[in-house]
Parts: C-alpha cells; sequence; structure tokens
C-alpha cells in the first residue's frame, strides 16, 4: 500500500516561499495513471486542491494560485514537492500530500504550516 509522508517548515515568514517535500513508500512515483496531489486545509475552512504531478511529470495546477505554485519531483528518492512562493497569513493550513489512481486516494497525514513573522 502507498504511504505518503509530508516534511518542511511549520512556520514561514510572509512574502517568502512554502516549500514542502511528500516522500512516497510502497510504490513508484512514476506507476502508471497515478497522480500526486498537493491539498491544504485553511483553519476552519474546506480542503483546496492546489495541483499535482502526474506519473508522467506533466503538472496541473489551481487556476487560483497558479501564478505562485510550483511542483516537482525526484524520481530518484520517490519524492515530489510543492513551492508556494509570496505566502501570506492566508497560506497557513495544514498541508496534505495525496496519491490517486483509478478511484482509490492515499493520504499523508498533514503537516501544520503557520505563516507568520
Amino acid at each position: 500500500q502507498v504511504q505518503l509522508q509530508e516534511s518542511g517548515p511549520g512556520l514561514v515568514k510572509p512574502s517568502q516561499m512554502l516549500s514542502l517535500t511528500c516522500t512516497v513508500s510502497g510504490g513508484s512515483i512514476t506507476t502508471m495513471y497515478y497522480r500526486w496531489s498537493w491539498i491544504r486545509q485553511p483553519p476552519g475552512k474546506g480542503l483546496e486542491w492546489m495541483g499535482a504531478i502526474a506519473y508522467d511529470g506533466y503538472i496541473y495546477l489551481s487556476p487560483s494560485l497558479k501564478s505562485r505554485t510550483s511542483i516537482s519531483r525526484d524520481t530518484s528518492k520517490n519524492q515530489f514537492s510543492l513551492q508556494l512562493r509570496s505566502v501570506t497569513p492566508e497560506d497557513t493550513a495544514v498541508y496534505y500530500c495525496q496519491a490517486s489512481i483509478l478511484g482509490l486516494t492515499y493520504w499523508g497525514q498533514g503537516t501544520q504550516v503557520t505563516v507568520s513573522s
């Protein structure tokens, strides 16, 4: 079974860049049809899909975040990453990485990121 683990700083200053990495075990990020996503949940709000990278490297980004977001992967480490630029306190959220394939989804446990000076 695929397992995912987010890692990164829990505190980021406004205007800086937020960088998170998701380490995948139990499966390869290049396995056909998998899509690897970043999803966040601000306090008191619902889940927000931010973007994804597919098994073939194709990248999908949320239109509302596209100007500030980058997603990349390191196949040698079986990891994929999120970079969110110019953060504000509104970017404070629990950030999740997720794997999806043919209707199945696997989630990381989530990591709290707070944007504050």
